[in-house]
């Protein structure tokens, strides 16, 4: 099986480099460890890795969570928070970029690798689940006969172009 390649965003470059080498030998590929929001959505477009463990608060004019924004938004791959602040205002910009983890510093080895792995998998579930939209979606579509289905208040929930 082929090792899922982590981008790894901190700022901070001993704390980078101690990041890396823990993801390292969990049996990650960090082929990176990049400082700024900026870069890090470049090198996402550039590595197109698996996930990005995010640091929300990163020098410059991008922070983490607008990075992570531009990530999910444009990318679609999944972002894990890994940070020292837990404040409300930080806890609720966080939230608006849909991250699949949040994790606190300093960080117990086992903790990180559950948050990653999770976040990987749920990102793989994700996805089949958006495949599986699109096949139904397709197929109601190209069905000649009208279908319509209600749920148990009778309410219109689907309905396929026939049908209108």
């Amino acid at each position: 099986m082929a090792q899922n390649v982590i981008l790894v965003v901190e700022d901070e470059g001993i704390v980078g480099l101690d990041i890396q080498r823990r993801l390292t030998n969990m049996g990650y590929s960090v082929p990176e460890v990049v400082a700024a929001g900026k870069l890090a959505v470049q090198r996402a477009l550039a590595l197109r890795p698996q996930l990005v463990l995010m640091d929300i608060r990163l020098k410059g004019e991008m922070d983490g969570t607008a990075a992570a924004e531009h990530i999910r938004r444009y990318l679609d791959i999944p972002v894990v928070f890994l940070t020292a602040y837990a404040d409300e205002d930080t806890l609720r910009r966080a939230k608006v970029t849909e991250p699949h983890g949040y994790v606190l510093k300093p960080f117990e080895e086992r903790e990180l690798h559950i948050a990653i792995d999770m976040a990987l998998y749920k990102h793989q579930m994700e996805r089949k689940l958006k495949e599986s939209e699109r096949w139904l979606s397709t197929t109601m579509n190209s069905i000649s006969e009208a279908i319509i289905a209600t749920d148990g208040r009778g309410q219109v929930i689907l309905l396929n172009p026939m049908a209108i």
